[in-house]
């Protein structure tokens, strides 16, 4: 059984203006989510999930599902604020979406396979995609057995300014005990720091393993989020801005002993646009790249 790749995309057309300015970042215009789509299909992935919103659906279908339908099976599910668990509704001034746990919900009918969850807008290499296929792949057979590509702190940062991540409580077996969220993290001299709450700064650990949002589950995982789901709205549900997350759904399910998630460490650096002044380096990036032979000079 293949493993599925999740692309979290519903906030594409807000971030970047509208999907007719989607960046390009490769030599032939290529977006970050090509070089991703085309890494997933040589680790093995059968299929293409993509969540996104109803108002841009022909545009993306045109301009970007109609690159990959004759090399992966692709498929489309929606985000919408109104898609609740019968008996909720959101504030009738709400228009922020509920976040990337509710977002990834919205695959569950969709979804039978073991699946990666990936962000549309974030490079995550070559190596990083292989290493949670063959994950995916040991646990066809299983439930509550996830994972997670750790990223090494000092491949995810920009040399533009302070970032956020999370940060990741492993085992000495190798298995997630919890995700902190940090913000700030920057280097300093030849030191890491990040903001604490109260403004202060603390060093952030060196080599220290990170969430870059490159999740693997089983499909139990939808039922799981489901109930949490249902729990953050009987609190949440009249809020304004409130979002239910991944992590937040992970955290829970490994501190109450219902799943195991394993790290995977990978040697991938991290490209982004965290920054404007980030593109630059992240075009020449990719110019290497297809320069090394590690992607053709066209990918589609």
């Amino acid at each position: 059984m293949k493993p599925t790749l999740f692309i979290l995309a519903a906030g594409m057309g807000s971030r970047y203006g509208g999907l007719k300015q989607l960046d390009g970042v490769g030599p032939n215009g290529e977006t970050i989510m090509d070089y991703s789509v085309y890494d997933a299909i040589r680790a093995g992935f059968g299929k293409v999930v993509f969540v996104i919103r109803h108002d841009f659906e022909q545009e993306f279908r045109d301009k970007i599902i109609s690159k990959y339908q004759d090399h992966i099976a692709v498929d489309v599910v929606f985000q919408d604020i109104t898609a609740l668990p019968a008996g909720f509704a959101p504030h009738p001034e709400r228009t922020k979406p509920w976040g990337t746990g509710h977002a990834v919900l919205m695959g569950k009918d969709a979804i039978k396979e073991p699946f990666a969850v990936i962000n549309a807008d974030d490079f995550y290499g070559a190596e990083s995609f292989q290493i949670l296929a063959d994950a995916l792949r040991k646990v066809a057979d299983k439930e509550n057995c996830y994972c997670m590509v750790g990223f090494q702190i000092e491949n995810t940062l920009s040399e533009n300014g302070t970032v956020s991540r999370g940060h990741c409580q492993v085992s000495e077996e190798g298995y997630l005990t919890g995700v902190n969220e940090c913000h700030g993290i920057q280097r300093k001299g030849d030191k890491l720091v990040h903001t604490l709450a109260d403004g202060t700064e603390a060093e952030f650990p060196a080599g220290a393993a990170v969430s870059m949002n490159m999740w693997g589950f089983t499909p139990d995982y939808f039922v799981h989020t489901e109930k949490a789901f249902i729990e953050f709205l009987q609190k949440n549900a009249s809020e304004l801005k409130s979002e239910f997350y991944i992590p937040t759904v992970v955290n829970d399910l490994i501190t109450s002993g219902t799943v195991t998630l394993k790290v995977e460490k990978t040697p991938s650096k991290w490209f982004g646009v965290t920054y404007a002044a980030d593109r630059p380096a992240t075009i020449e990036q990719f110019k290497r790249l297809t320069d090394e032979g590690v992607y053709p000079q066209k990918l589609w």
